[in-house]
């Protein structure tokens, strides 16, 4: 029903910062929505919250706080990075605590038409009773099996059958069930969210490429098997990895940059472009380098749209390539060409360039305000030393000087500011400032 788009993405585990790898899909896919609010008259959206979790139990126990103290820190940091990437806030943005009595709803329903079982306390799929198991993966079982974090263990019936609820010790949170006090297995949280937000069947699931197998895959039998669905979702869209020297960024490696860390060196709209500049189902490799040459491409971009505002629709061939599987690397050679022809002088191409902004999530600042505010710069990655305030009053003593007529003074503060990566312009009306 196109009267009506329906999209589900995994979100976060909250148990610490989300590092760059984490925020590839949430640009991804905010592309992605943004394009579909475009074409189509309604689109849902929905982003899920992971608070419950065996990675977040390690979490509380190590640093003796309580669920809702780590949780709510971390969503709270999660929000705020989201936002300075420029994404839209989803429809629905569902929390796993928050929908314990839907997966319980699930999981006595899977009980009941003897696809689930209960063993020593846990209920597990039992996943030789789902024939399609492993097809959103192409793989066979001992192929899956081998290549995951697959727990072996005495109370399953096959070694590849995964949790839908376990016990939880009296110091982890836990609920009441018909299996006595526990929680949730991860895979069961997605398909009671996405079937409470979006019904049964819905049109895109979106997530990581690590979630394949066995996330989605778990997801789609339990979702299938308790609903009795002959699909889960129509289209099946994961992103590929962010790696750091061409190795995968993951906190199990410690080989990853949080998101807080880069805000305080580039402005989240770099760090967005940076992301959407390689396709997004190809690995895209990070360093600080591919940051500031992004810095460097989005500014030139700024210099073309100057004083413009949207005013009409985003440019078709831009569109063309978006509808085309997302061709990012494509739309940001669209983009450079419209920038080239604004500076050889065509208004017509600096106002297209600028009604693309919206679709993008890119562009969308002022240019003034972009060059004010933007402090990364080669040499001093930190940022910059002096204050909004100490400018204004530097710049304004240069004023006084050159009305007293005290060139000397003048051009050494006009120096001084040079040397901190700030460039002045004067004009009719004072002087302009901005970084370099």
């Amino acid at each position: 029903d196109l009267s009506h788009i329906k999209i589900y993405v995994c979100g976060p585990t909250v148990y610490d910062k989300i590092h760059i790898g984490n925020a590839r899909p949430l640009v991804v896919f905010d592309t992605l929505v943004r394009l579909l609010k475009f074409k189509y008259p309604k689109v849902t959206y929905v982003r899920n919250i992971t608070d419950v979790d065996d990675k977040i139990n390690d979490r509380l126990l190590s640093e003796k706080i309580s669920l809702k103290e780590l949780t709510m820190k971390t969503i709270s940091d999660f929000q705020k990075n989201a936002k300075s990437l420029n994404n839209l806030n989803p429809d629905y943005e569902p929390r796993a605590t928050e929908h314990i009595s839907e997966m319980i709803n699930m999981i006595e329903n899977l009980i009941l038409n003897d696809f689930a079982y209960l063993s020593q306390g846990n209920v597990l799929f039992n996943i030789k009773k789902f024939s399609e198991y492993g097809n959103l993966s192409n793989r066979s079982l001992d192929e899956m099996i081998s290549g995951s974090r697959v727990e072996v263990a005495d109370y399953k019936i096959n070694s590849g059958d995964f949790i839908l609820w376990k016990p939880s010790e009296p110091n982890l949170p836990g609920w009441e069930s018909p299996w006595g006090r526990g929680r949730p297995g991860w895979h069961i949280e997605c398909s009671a969210m996405s079937k409470k937000y979006l019904g049964v069947q819905f049109d895109i699931h979106g997530g990581g490429a690590d979630l394949i197998f066995p996330h989605h895959e778990n997801e789609i039998a339990q979702s299938r098997c308790a609903n009795n669905t002959k699909s889960l979702a129509n289209y099946w869209l994961h992103n590929g990895y962010v790696n750091i020297d061409n190795v995968k960024m993951s906190k199990s490696l410690k080989n990853f940059v949080s998101i807080s860390e880069l805000l305080k060196r580039f402005k989240g709209e770099t760090i967005r472009y940076f992301l959407l500049q390689s396709h997004y189902r190809a690995p895209l490799n990070f360093s600080n380098n591919s940051l500031l040459e992004a810095n460097t491409s989005l500014s030139s971009l700024y210099r073309s749209v100057e004083d413009l505002s949207v005013n009409g629709d985003p440019d078709e061939e831009i569109l063309n390539n978006l509808e085309d599987d997302i061709n990012t690397p494509k739309v940001f050679s669209r983009l450079h060409y419209l920038s080239e022809q604004a500076n050889k002088g065509s208004i017509e191409a600096a106002q297209i360039l600028k009604n693309s902004s919206q679709i993008l999530g890119l562009l969308e600042n002022t240019s003034d305000n972009w060059f004010k505010t933007n402090s990364s710069n080669e040499d001093d990655l930190s940022i910059n030393k002096l204050t909004k305030s100490q400018i204004l009053e530097l710049i304004e003593k240069r004023a006084n000087a050159k009305t007293k007529r005290d060139f000397e003074l003048a051009d050494k503060i006009r120096k001084s500011l040079d040397d901190e990566g700030i460039v002045l312009e004067d004009n009719a009306n004072g002087t302009d400032w901005r970084y370099k």
